[in-house]
């Protein structure tokens, strides 16, 4: 059903597990195991009589966060009790940030389409602790494991900004990246090291108005982000146009295999909460310096690199975003480039002419070296179920290869042969080439006995290329590449079989 009629109002809630040893508010191990209640303590399980004590690298971690998105970092802050009862809390209480949070503001600028920016407001970036999780069996027993009670959080919320689901999809992406690209979390969603709720309302288009929303929880990828929020749009706008708009707030679950959202409860609004200062923390003072400092500290962001490598490779956006995705590839894009670099000034040029040569041949160097990356390599790493930081050939190797193909020492179907012995065994390709026997010959001679009985094996064919029809040569290409193995040079074979023709 259209939704023409309506706007759609998206906010986003992303919750951040923070990169560090211990938990938010005690020692116990900040990790992860099929073991329930290893890493515990009084202090996170609750026990009367425990005090919290402040995890400085969370509020480090946080800060860096902050200034990433360009936020406004607070140097006045304090931690709040979040009061509820469910089986996760085992204090009874959340330590949060309710009104004075660690970081107010922010922007990030995404581009759903790959060409049209799209500026997305934050409201705030606030600190709290991990609740426990529920586990269900079978039998209908409800089991509480707290190895994750008091894992340190960092929470950001928009402002109602995103209009579509495609654009929350990108959001959650950029903010993944530059997660992992400072070093706050591994952002990983299946894990449960990121967490996004999405707040989603319609009004008539031209309404100001804001409506009640819709929070959807805790959904475990971006991609099934963007399919809940298409399907609550569709239910709302369906409800709209029965003149049965929602009249009060809800939270609905992601049901996967059904593509559904099922109402859970009605929300809750911060007057349920209780918010009160948290009286066992002092509030936190800090200094400018420190934040000063900790800007320092911050290497290149995602949005910084892909505009760099657009100038500095020639490359379209959306090549850009593909390759800075994860920290890794970019990193094994560009050293691969550094090495093709150094190549190109050892056999093309002259001493000090290395700019020049580098203007020449960046675009079809970086084109040649993303393609094969993007293509090849992945399609190596979908296949095998692989992570790329995994494979067993280093830039230097990679270099080599492409060089084999810039050169035309070998085809692209050789090159992709010695690509899969390098994924599977690691090896010099110049090595395997040699041992496979792939190496490609522009020696007119070598093949001209087989360009000569081509020709002869194809009289109506070369009757046709004589008429003038081109596509009849490329057949007769294809027959000298078959008969040699794919070892001939095309251009070779093609020159050949002209001269011979004519």
């Amino acid at each position: 059903m259209s939704t023409a009629k309506y706007e759609v109002i998206i906010g986003l809630e992303i919750h951040l597990r923070l990169n560090t040893k211990s938990k938010m508010f005690c020692g116990s191990t900040n990790g992860e195991s099929e073991t329930p209640n290893l890493y515990t303590c009084p202090i996170c399980l609750g026990h009367p009589g425990t005090l919290p004590q402040l995890n400085k690298e969370a509020v480090r971690l946080g800060t860096l966060l902050g200034i990433a998105v360009h936020g406004e970092i607070q140097l006045n802050t304090k931690f709040d009790r979040k009061n509820y009862f469910y089986p996760d809390l085992p204090k009874g209480y959340q330590i949060s940030q309710y009104d004075q949070p660690i970081v107010k503001g922010g922007f990030l600028e995404i581009f759903p389409d790959d060409i049209t920016p799209k500026h997305v407001r934050i409201e705030r970036i606030h600190l709290e602790e991990d609740a426990a999780k529920l586990k269900h069996d079978a039998q209908g027993n409800s089991l509480v494991d707290f190895n994750r009670a008091g894992a340190p959080l960092a929470e950001l919320v928009t402002c109602p900004d995103i209009r579509t689901a495609a654009e929350a999809r990108v959001f959650i992406q950029e903010l993944q990246q530059i997660a992992r690209y400072i070093g706050v979390s591994d952002a990983d969603m299946e894990k449960g090291h990121m967490r996004c709720d999405a707040n989603i309302s319609l009004r008539p288009i031209g309404d100001e108005a804001l409506y009640p929303k819709t929070e959807i929880k805790n959904v475990n990828s971006a991609r099934y982000i963007e399919k809940a929020i298409e399907y609550e749009i569709a239910r709302q706008t369906e409800l709209w146009e029965k003149h049965e708009a929602p009249q009060v707030t809800t939270t609905r679950g992601w049901d996967e295999k059904r593509g559904v959202t099922v109402e859970q409860r009605t929300k809750e609004d911060a007057a349920d909460y209780r918010y009160f200062p948290e009286p066992d923390l002092p509030p936190l003072v800090r200094d400018s310096k420190e934040i000063d400092a900790l800007m320092k500290e911050l290497p290149e962001l995602p949005a910084q690199r892909r505009e760099r490598m657009k100038q500095e490779y020639e490359l379209s956006y959306h090549d850009a975003r593909i390759l800075c995705a994860e920290p890794f590839i970019a990193n094994f894009f560009e050293e691969t480039i550094s090495e093709l670099r150094g190549w190109l000034n050892t056999t093309h040029g002259e001493e000090g002419a290395e700019k020049e040569i580098w203007k020449t041949h960046r675009q079809k160097i970086g084109r040649l070296t993303n393609g094969w990356i993007t293509s090849e390599v992945f399609k190596l790493l979908k296949e095998t179920g692989q992570d790329f930081s995994t494979i067993k050939f280093t830039p230097e190797n990679f270099a080599e290869l492409l060089t084999l193909v810039f050169e035309k020492r070998i085809n692209s179907t050789a090159g992709q042969k010695i690509l899969r012995v390098m994924f599977a065994e690691g090896g010099d390709p110049s090595v395997i080439m040699q041992t496979h026997n792939l190496e490609q010959t522009s020696d007119s001679g070598e093949i001209d006995g087989v360009v000569t009985r081509i020709i002869e094996e194809n009289p109506s064919v070369v009757s046709d290329f004589k008429n003038g029809k081109e596509k009849a040569l490329m057949f007769l290409v294809g027959q000298v590449m078959k008969a040699t193995k794919g070892k001939v040079n095309p251009e070779v074979a093609t020159q050949l079989l002209k001269a011979k023709i004519q």
